[in-house]
């Protein structure tokens, strides 16, 4: 979860996707991530078992996510930006 406590917008970057977002004033954003792989392993991250890194600015937060693909949703788990997907997400497409 990605919370915004400030009183301006917060972006949101989503690497390595180099996917943008804005949060607004007391607004959360859920990040998920998935990964085709069976073993519980994440590639790309400082520990193997740990699927994001971020790093956090004063106007905006950058969420490494290390799966196969990513979404975005609300705390309730609703979609936001239903088109945030990378390519060949297991999620959506079991057979991937």
């Amino acid at each position: 979860m990605v919370r915004n406590e400030g009183e301006e917008l917060l972006e949101l970057a989503v690497e390595p996707w180099a996917d943008t977002h804005q949060i607004p004033p007391k607004g959360t954003c859920v990040v998920v991530t998935h990964s085709s792989a069976g073993d519980g392993t994440w590639g790309g991250t400082t520990y193997g078992d740990e699927p994001f890194e971020v790093e956090h600015r004063p106007d905006s937060v950058t969420v490494w996510a290390y799966g196969d693909c990513f979404h975005l949703g609300d705390r309730e788990g609703n979609p936001i930006y239903e088109n945030a997907y990378g390519g060949g997400c297991p999620a959506r497409d079991p057979a991937v």
